[in-house]
């Protein structure tokens, strides 16, 4: 049995790599977007949302793949008052972001969903709380300088593996979530199914 990774994410190859995992990666090519707007107007929660994306991504190919596992996986970042962000397009949006993360605690939720024969079969998420530092202006012009082609994919504008861990007092939680996917649950189905060794 081959598992699909439905996804392009360098993070998340990596960890399923860097792990042990033999997978093959076949992005899904979904409007996240499009998709993502209409879970909000219909009130559906940020953690709900992750969950739906990554259900989204793993259907999606396991439609033309009945007889694989495959691995959807979603991140959405959650703020203190509730409402979401989503990845920069530019590094002025950047900095705006990061001003606005600036001194307050936000929460990652990171969800995976695996499907098979175009059912789900299996699914987790796990929530992090992410306390960043007061940042200065300046030091938020200058971070984003020198690593905006690292951080324009990564929500929230950092990545933890690099220098995005200056910008956190406090975490709480899963690090393979901070980085895109609940990665031991993800293992411990995966055992169960005979792909990895007991």
């Amino acid at each position: 049995m081959n598992l699909i990774l439905a996804s392009q994410s360098q993070s998340r190859q990596t960890m399923l790599r860097n792990a042990g995992v033999p997978f093959v990666e076949q992005a899904a090519h979904l409007d996240e977007e499009t998709l993502r707007d209409g879970l909000v107007d219909r009130g559906t929660s940020p953690r709900n949302i992750a969950d739906a994306l990554a259900e989204a991504k793993a259907l999606k190919i396991s439609l033309t793949h009945g007889e694989a596992l495959v691995l959807g996986s979603d991140q959405i970042l959650e703020t203190a008052d509730g409402s979401m962000l989503s990845k920069a397009p530019s590094p002025e949006a950047a900095k705006a972001h990061l001003q606005r993360l600036s001194g307050q605690r936000h929460t990652l939720h990171s969800a995976a969903v695996i499907a098979e024969n175009g059912e789900p079969v299996w699914r987790a998420l796990e929530s992090v709380k992410m306390t960043m530092r007061p940042l200065s202006d300046d030091f938020i012009d200058d971070y984003v300088a020198a690593h905006w082609q690292a951080i324009r994919y990564c929500v929230g504008c950092y990545q933890m593996e690099g220098a995005g861990a200056q910008l956190f007092a406090r975490i709480e939680g899963s690090h393979f979530a901070i980085l895109g996917m609940p990665l031991l649950p993800v293992l411990g189905f995966l055992r169960e199914r005979g792909m990895l060794p007991q």
